[in-house]
């Protein structure tokens, strides 16, 4: 199952328990054929405390958010981070209510807006410095741009990378979503 090879593909961070989240592109024949995958894998990772949600559709291309909610839960009340996000129409911190409105958010900026790094467990100082310095001027380059903290954040780049060297062919998701149109 094509789902299932970009789900051990792109997401070993999270499904190791280390990251947040990963989005990754998925091309899919029919709706059928997309709900049904997602169906058997959240019936077969839920157990896990793994979720895939589709979060945007472009012809026969989803984006597939593969989310821990606990984690998810922790990083949406973070110091800060539901102050920022109310700023985007955020007016609940719960899961599926911000879910629901980073998918309105995807559709109205036609691309990926700003805050979907706290949704992939990026630290809040470096979603702001990504804003403040329109992607540019970065300490570090790994998983995300790094303003703030670069120690921490290499060591979490470790991290991640070597969860996915137990998979091989893996990848870091980010670079693998590509553009929403």
């Amino acid at each position: 199952m094509l789902l299932e090879r970009h789900l051990i593909e792109y997401c070993s961070p999270t499904l190791a328990s280390l990251k947040t989240a990963n989005l990754f592109n998925h091309s899919f024949t029919s709706e059928e054929e997309l709900r049904c995958q997602l169906e058997y894998l959240n019936l077969q990772l839920g157990e896990k405390g793994i979720s895939l949600i589709e979060l945007y559709r472009r012809g026969n291309k989803a984006l597939i958010y593969v989310y821990r909610k606990s984690h998810l839960m922790k990083d949406l009340n973070r110091p800060g981070v539901s102050r920022f996000l109310k700023n985007y129409g955020y007016e609940e911190m719960d899961v599926d209510h911000a879910l629901d409105r980073l998918k309105i958010r995807l559709k109205e900026e036609g691309g990926f807006p700003h805050e979907i790094g706290l949704f992939l467990g990026y630290p809040l100082g470096d979603v702001i410095g990504f804003i403040k310095n329109s992607g540019k001027n970065c300490k570090c380059l790994g998983c995300w741009k790094v303003y703030c903290n670069e120690c921490e954040a290499v060591k979490t780049f470790a991290r991640y990378q070597n969860a996915e060297l137990f998979i091989p062919g893996s990848g870091e998701m980010e670079d693998q979503s590509g553009s929403l149109q």
